[in-house]
């Protein structure tokens, strides 16, 4: 289950590396490629929900194997892209694929780990689950430039032997494969999907857009009325796409809580870290992704640990704790970021880091333990949809955060150099969107004295970058000081009990391959 999830947490970040060439090889918008990234994540965002159910009334074992089919096909299709006026829709079509085979794969791949392991090990085995297939994602970067070396096209290419080798893997390990006799909810798989797909297009278009535009609030908005009628909706239905007596559990809403707060940090982080890395500290993109390797270091450490304190004495002490010390972390990190030295900062980003390490799996874990009638792919179904909502809505407003600070440090910067408010204003904003557009901060071409005083003011346009990520910076630590006051509302003790309806999944001859 690893090797399958795998191929979806690279892919969150790989592309980003490749992007320039990319755009120079099929002669890309901007706007255009700004889709490509962002069809994937808007495909998961959207489908995850119905990937969860698919996983109970199929069975868990069949969608991973379906989803693994579904993203590496639309992989391999991403990397055999044609030049030419086709290109740019052909790669959004297909990236929005990889997308839905992800959302089909991973809620799948997690209800398989669930239903092998019983309570009292969930804790450990999905530390191990989460710890390892979360720093992947880190892997992006690093392997998206090594390829990239190469062609750019390989990026996708990878994802073919390690999707056979996790449908050999999967086909060995002979899961147990159950269904469930129920109905699926079609109109309710539509109204998420489009509520889920229109407010999250809202929050990724926010930053081109603007907030001041219709059409950003628009979607947002009307997203937000569709799900508002998808809850609605589910009320009445015999079988839910989403059984919503679920959040009556206190302990299960508490850990959906904690884990979308902790999520307006954690996807957001890998973009802003890295973009911070080449710019401020003037790191090539392979040392970025090397500079994400201290976070990871916490993170992996602290997902083990959370994972025994839940197994030992339940999701609450490693939320509150992982809540505090990712507070604590970015923080701290946020105020050594003027300080322009990768090696200084370290210490913070892995205390951030084991911040979130903390958290992720514990509430994960709980939240499923917590599933009514042991509907494992419908509960971490919903979970993760909770998880890719805030990262749209993190990387959002944490994009809007950055570009006017970093346009107003800059102007501020060029006046004082004496040039004039119009010019500082046209020259701020051309740094601003060659930063956040292509994470490369150029020099307008010509000559004059504007072109001088930039190129003069690189240095101070360095530090101004970094204040404008301090304050993103402090959004994150933010949003962990709301996951603390999350995970306040824990009710707190353990789930020891086989919850209602597992035992009539297992069978004699899955737990006899269990042990």
């Amino acid at each position: 289950m690893m090797f399958a999830v795998a191929m979806t947490f690279i892919d969150q970040t790989i592309v980003a590396i490749a992007t320039p060439d990319i755009v120079d090889e099929l002669g890309l918008s901007t706007s255009g490629m700004q889709w490509v990234v962002n069809a994937y994540l808007l495909a998961l965002a959207a489908f995850f929900a119905l990937g969860g159910r698919l996983a109970d009334l199929f069975g868990a074992r069949r969608m991973v194997m379906i989803g693994t089919l579904v993203f590496v096909v639309s992989s391999v299709l991403c990397g055999c892209v044609p030049t030419g006026g086709f290109a740019q829709a052909w790669l959004i079509v297909f990236r929005a694929t990889q997308g839905l085979g992800a959302a089909l794969l991973f809620p799948a791949a997690l209800a398989v780990v669930v239903a092998v392991f019983p309570v009292e090990r969930r804790g450990r085995a999905l530390a191990l689950f989460f710890g390892i297939s979360g720093a992947l994602t880190a892997l992006g970067p690093l392997l998206g430039g090594w390829l990239t070396d190469w062609t750019w096209r390989a990026i996708f290419w990878v994802n073919v032997p390690v999707a056979l080798t996790a449908l050999v893997l999967t086909y060995l390990a002979r899961i147990p494969d159950r269904r469930r006799a129920e109905r699926l909810d079609v109109a309710g798989a539509a109204l998420i999907a489009v509520g889920m797909g229109l407010s999250v297009l809202g929050f990724q278009q926010a930053w081109s857009w603007g907030w001041d535009s219709a059409a950003t609030w628009g979607c947002i908005a009307g997203g937000l009325l569709v799900l508002y009628g998808f809850v609605r909706y589910e009320r009445g239905v015999q079988h839910p796409l989403v059984n919503l007596r679920i959040f009556r559990d206190k302990a299960f809403t508490a850990d959906t809580a904690v884990l979308f707060f902790a999520m307006l940090a954690f996807v957001p982080l890998f973009f802003f870290a890295s973009v911070y890395a080449q710019i401020s500290l003037s790191a090539s993109p392979n040392q970025a992704a090397l500079f994400l390797l201290y976070f990871f270091a916490g993170f992996a450490i602290a997902s083990q640990w959370g994972g025994r304190i839940l197994d030992k004495r339940g999701a609450r002490p490693a939320l509150k704790l992982g809540s505090l010390l990712g507070a604590l972390g970015f923080a701290l990190w946020a105020g050594q970021m003027t300080d322009l030295s990768m090696h200084d900062q370290w210490p913070y980003a892995a205390l951030a880091g084991a911040g979130i390490g903390f958290i992720l799996a514990p509430a994960s874990t709980d939240a499923v333990n917590r599933a009514i009638g042991a509907s494992y792919g419908e509960v971490t179904g919903i979970t993760q949809t909770v998880r890719n909502y805030a990262a749209s809505i993190g990387l959002a407003v944490y994009g809007t955060i950055l570009t006017h600070v970093t346009n107003d440090n800059v102007v501020n910067s060029l006046e004082a150099r004496g040039l004039s408010p119009a010019a500082s204003k046209g020259i701020a904003r051309h740094v601003t969107e060659s930063i956040t557009g292509s994470g490369d901060a150029r020099v307008p071409q010509g000559s004059g004295q504007a072109a001088s005083v930039m190129r003069d003011a690189m240095n101070t346009i360095r530090m101004d970058f970094a204040e404008a990520n301090q304050w993103v910076f402090y959004g994150m630590a933010i949003a962990l000081g709301l996951a603390y006051l999350a995970a306040l509302r824990h009710p707190g003790g353990r789930v020891t009990a086989t919850p209602e309806g597992e035992q009539q999944q297992r069978d004699p001859a899955a737990e006899q391959h269990r042990v």
